[in-house]
């Protein structure tokens, strides 16, 4: 079972982005000499909680500190972009770092209206996903020269392309494309068994993906003891709770009430696919994950503020699983 890394780069109020960037290097760094597949960053913005907001800087970053992990985008909000300008930062990637980018696709904006009118975005730019992906596809792929634009660095690159999604559409996308397929199940969990299905059995190959790839998200909260994997997990249920109820971290609210809240439940819903626990434990709740959702790799987010703490987590993950060190 390959294992893999989302970063979701939160921000600690107390720290602020710096510190999360460095927690990021850290992290990917560590993930390295565990064995981790691949250490990607979401697009989002307007969010005062998570950084990740330009994907292909923080790559780059990271890519400076590490020599074996491929990198990546879990995801590019495409509709906020021209395909070619993605062509060119992630063919940029691509040359300094040969072998080792990955360029994952969504058609969420990553924010809401407010983002896309700042963005200077049509809102509709959603419905043109599957001729951008394509078009995309072209700009990395052989150079020609009936093209009228080519994208310098990018033609010729053939960045791998993943296409992700929270429900069916998304599987079968990358079914029709013939596309490896990440689905968003650490916080999207409603649709996973039946999207899976669906991309299997409407796969059609291709020269980038002969087989059908899926990789799945999971919640992975481990620590050394149970107890302490629990309130780490409880603490994240909280976190989440407040930002989706937009509660800023000033505010004073009853854990009760704010976990009782729609917020509060709505959290605990998007985590329904958690495992939380020492090492025997987390091992068990990934293997029946990956039993249920039939991917061929699982990529974790873990909602962690402290630096320490989820590099921990990522370490006893990786003993349990027996990941071999890079």
């Amino acid at each position: 079972m390959k294992l893999s890394i989302l970063d979701l780069a939160l921000v600690s109020p107390t720290h602020g982005v710096a510190a999360t960037f460095a927690a990021s290097v850290a992290s990917a760094v560590r993930a390295e000499e565990l064995g981790y597949t691949r250490y990607w960053f979401a697009e989002h913005h307007n969010m005062t909680s998570i950084a990740s907001s330009a994907p292909a800087v923080l790559i780059a970053h990271l890519a400076a500190h590490t020599k074996k992990i491929r990198l990546g985008s879990g995801g590019i909000m495409l509709p906020n972009h021209s395909p070619l300008v993605i062509a060119e930062q992630f063919g940029t990637l691509a040359s300094l770092h040969p072998g080792r980018i990955d360029l994952g696709l969504g058609r969420a904006p990553g924010g809401d209206h407010k983002v896309f009118a700042a963005l200077r975005r049509d809102p509709a730019a959603a419905e043109h996903f599957p001729q951008d992906v394509l078009e995309l596809q072209r700009l990395l792929g052989p150079t020609s020269n009936e093209m009228a634009v080519k994208a310098i660095p990018g033609t010729g690159t053939q960045v791998p392309l993943y296409i992700l999604g929270s429900s069916l559409f998304g599987a079968q996308l990358a079914a029709r494309l013939g596309l490896p397929f990440a689905f968003a199940s650490h916080f999207a969990p409603d649709a996973l068994e039946a999207a899976m299905e669906i991309y299997r059995e409407e796969f059609r190959p291709s020269e980038a993906c002969p087989t059908p790839y899926a990789i799945a998200g999971m919640n992975v909260i481990a620590a050394d003891k149970q107890e302490e994997a629990e309130q780490l997990f409880y603490e994240a249920w909280r976190r989440i709770a407040r930002s989706i109820g937009k509660i800023e971290s000033s505010e004073s609210v009853d854990d009760g009430i704010l976990l009782r809240s729609p917020a509060g439940q709505h959290a605990r819903h998007m985590l329904t696919y958690a495992a939380v626990g020492d090492g025997p434990r987390i091992k068990a709740q990934v293997e029946q994950f990956a039993k249920q959702s039939r991917a061929d790799e699982i990529i974790v987010a873990t909602h962690l503020i402290e630096p320490s703490t989820r590099i921990r987590s990522y370490e006893i993950l990786a003993q349990a699983m027996d990941l071999s060190p890079r």
